[in-house]
Formats: structure tokens, C-alpha cells, sequence
């Protein structure tokens, strides 16, 4: 089984064989929910690829807020790891990939078997608490441009670490989930970006042209 992903680098032989013995590779389809309240209650989740977002909707006029968008190296669920609760938060898959599934309940003893493993997990943990703190914050305090703007910049930086840009290929309907808006309010903004030569963009493509000014609007905001 090949799931070497950074963040279990440090984790034990012992372990890794432990892993190896309780865990499966399973993979996931564009447009799929496989990550239903049940199949989290039973199993964790580390994706090893792809890409899926979890949200809420209000069923009564369909609008959507993404939590979280996900691949490879993040968790799901920590919640009902840590709480053993349903967790109420919509999926689906916006690219095909893979996933290490695991008994939940073997991970909660893992955490506390081995000391390294139960410290990654909890990193991961708070930085999950630090976004959707840091989502909130900026759902109130921020217009969408503004939210905008930072959430390009923050996926450049984060691909500079990564390789990868998570909201590359996203239509400007996803994007508007993540910021709390609409279609056609990206569409807006994002016009006007390239009229002010900041961004070049095409179908599902942003691409940035001018760095220097965008910094500078993200300072502003901040």
C-alpha cells in the first residue's frame, strides 16, 4: 500500500504496518457523495488525491457555504474523531482521486498508542479550528472582493509550498461557495481584475499577471 504523504513521515514502523494492515485505498468519482454522516461515524479518511469540498446548504433556497475544500494530505473526519458525533456536512467530489480509509475507532487508539500520531493529528485539528475561525471572521468583516482577493493570493502562496493551487480549475460558481456569494459576483470582480491587469483569465483558468499589485490590495485589506 503506497500512502506516503508528508505529514506521516515521522510516524513509527510499528505503525506504518498497523496502517498498512487496517487500511484501504479507496477511490472517489467526479460528482460523488461518498462522505455521507454514517460512512464518517465509521471510517477516517486521509486523501491521498483529488479534490472535495464539504458544506452546508439550506435545503429551503439551495444557497451553499463551502467549509472546507480538500486533497491530498487532508483529514476527514476530525470531528467525529475527537467527538464520536454525527457531523452534519454535506460532500461532493469536485476531481477523482484516492483516499487511505481507516477504522475510526483504530485511529482514536493510534492517537493515544503513539505520541507522534495523536500530535499530528491535533496540529491538523487546530488548523482546521484556525480556518473556519479565520472564515467567519472574514464572512463578516470583508466584501467580496476583498474575499476574493485574499483567497487568490492565499492559494498562490499555498501552491508555492504544495504544487498545487486547490482552486485551480474550480468554476466561478465554486469559488462564489467559498466566499460566500454568487456566480456572477465573481464574474464581476474577476473582470474587473483583469481590467486593472492583475489577473489573465479563461475557462475554469486564473492565472495571475501582475503579483506586486495584488499584494498590495491584500494589504490594503488587511
Amino acid at each position: 500500500m503506497n500512502f506516503q504523504l508528508d505529514s506521516f513521515q515521522q510516524i513509527s514502523e510499528g505503525l506504518r504496518r498497523e496502517i498498512e494492515a487496517s487500511g484501504r485505498i479507496v477511490s472517489f468519482q467526479k460528482n460523488e457523495t461518498p462522505f455521507d454522516y454514517d460512512e464518517a461515524l465509521k471510517h477516517f479518511f486521509v486523501f491521498l488525491s483529488g479534490k472535495v469540498k464539504f458544506f452546508h446548504m439550506n435545503l429551503n433556497t439551495g444557497k451553499e457555504q463551502t467549509i472546507y475544500l480538500m486533497g491530498r494530505g487532508d483529514m476527514y473526519d476530525t470531528v467525529v474523531l475527537l467527538d464520536n458525533k454525527p457531523h452534519e456536512l454535506m460532500s461532493e467530489v469536485l476531481e477523482a482521486g484516492e483516499a487511505l480509509r481507516l477504522p475510526v475507532g483504530k485511529v482514536r487508539e493510534w492517537m493515544y498508542r503513539y505520541p507522534i500520531f495523536g500530535e499530528i493529528i491535533l496540529k491538523y485539528v487546530a488548523g482546521q479550528v484556525r480556518h473556519v475561525e479565520e472564515l467567519a471572521a472574514d464572512l463578516t468583516l470583508l466584501d467580496t472582493r476583498e474575499r476574493l482577493i485574499k483567497l487568490i493570493v492565499e492559494n498562490l502562496e499555498q501552491s508555492k509550498l504544495t504544487g498545487r493551487n486547490m482552486i485551480e480549475d474550480l468554476s466561478h460558481a465554486e469559488i462564489a461557495k467559498l466566499i460566500g456569494t454568487v456566480r456572477h459576483v465573481v464574474d464581476r470582480h474577476i473582470k474587473q481584475l483583469k481590467e486593472e491587469g492583475i489577473l489573465e483569465a479563461g475557462r475554469r483558468k486564473l492565472a495571475l499577471k501582475n503579483m506586486q499589485k495584488l499584494q498590495e490590495k491584500l494589504e490594503q485589506i488587511l
